[in-house]
């Protein structure tokens, strides 16, 4: 397979990773409409548990290491940032509302690019991260300007969070060279549930059987996306997919609007507009990653 026939597939498996993404999202708002108890907490419990399963049967004997999420720093890193950044993200939702989280959490391919440009030297030229900076722009219009109002506690923890995955991003793309998607992805979902047990067992199990069965359907489906989105990373330099994911909340909005009847103004529609067609200039960029071992976190094998 030559390089630009990868990269197109890897720009492929990403795109499709964010419209499943935005299924899963989809799939557990309607369900919590009807049954508040599948929250986040429950979303993120199902979704770690149902991923384990999923990875395990495929992948056992086929690239799967479970033993090296618990002895491989890098390994254990990133799925401790996972759980983490997916904590916070919830957190902020409630306490700052889906708008404002979204957009602080968005600013993740501003770090990870950065974090990327510092250890993995994929440089790239001014002109995308303008872009990528415009795309950001667009996404605050769309989502009705989330960034007004006091910067408070919450606003750190968001901004957080966002640099923690911008950092998840960068040790997906260093682990590649050690290790299996499979086990990549399998460390998430470990901390996943870890983090989200306690407070999600009980709503959990209070969900009647037809609930229980939406949820795993929603957890199956973002576990291939995540498979799909780690996968990607092989070729995609980080900024060029990270921007790629920045689409995510407006593929969300267009189901919304098909399933849920949600309408959009002409603002909302030109934010969006200019978040796209940012996001398809990134990922025009020219860049040649390289992945050399992070200077202080060097990987045995």
């Amino acid at each position: 397979m030559t390089r630009q026939t990868s990269a197109t597939k890897s720009i492929l498996l990403m795109l499709s990773s964010v419209i499943l993404f935005a299924a899963n999202v989809l799939i557990i708002r309607g369900l919590s409409l009807h049954l508040p108890q599948a929250d986040g907490w429950v979303a993120s419990l199902f979704r770690g548990v149902v991923g384990m399963l999923i990875v395990s049967i495929i992948f056992t004997g086929r690239g799967l290491k479970m033993c090296n999420v618990f002895t491989r720093p890098l390994l254990l890193m990133r799925g401790v940032l996972g759980g983490l950044t997916i904590l916070a993200f919830y957190i902020t939702v409630v306490h700052l509302g889906a708008a404002r989280a979204v957009v602080i959490n968005l600013s993740y391919p501003m770090f990870g690019s950065l974090i990327a440009a510092t250890f993995l030297k994929e440089h790239l030229p001014l002109r995308a991260w303008l872009w990528m900076l415009t795309g950001f722009s667009g996404l605050v219009i769309f989502l009705g300007g989330g960034l007004h109002g006091e910067i408070g506690f919450y606003d750190f923890l968001g901004l957080a969070g966002a640099i923690g995955a911008g950092g998840i991003i960068v040790l997906i793309r260093q682990l590649h060279l050690t290790e299996h998607t499979s086990t990549i992805y399998i460390s998430q979902c470990i901390f996943s549930v870890v983090f989200a047990a306690g407070p999600a067992i009980t709503p959990a199990l209070s969900l009647p059987p037809s609930g229980m069965l939406v949820m795993v359907l929603a957890a199956a489906i973002v576990a291939v996306a995540q498979l799909a989105m780690t996968h990607a990373y092989r070729e995609l330099a980080v900024a060029r997919g990270s921007a790629i994911q920045m689409l995510l909340p407006i593929f969300t909005a267009i189901g919304g609007f098909f399933f849920f009847g949600e309408s959009f103004t002409i603002e909302e529609i030109g934010g969006a507009t200019l978040t796209l067609f940012s996001t398809w200039q990134v990922v025009r960029s020219r860049s040649t990653p390289k992945i050399p071992s992070l200077p202080s976190l060097k990987v045995k094998t």
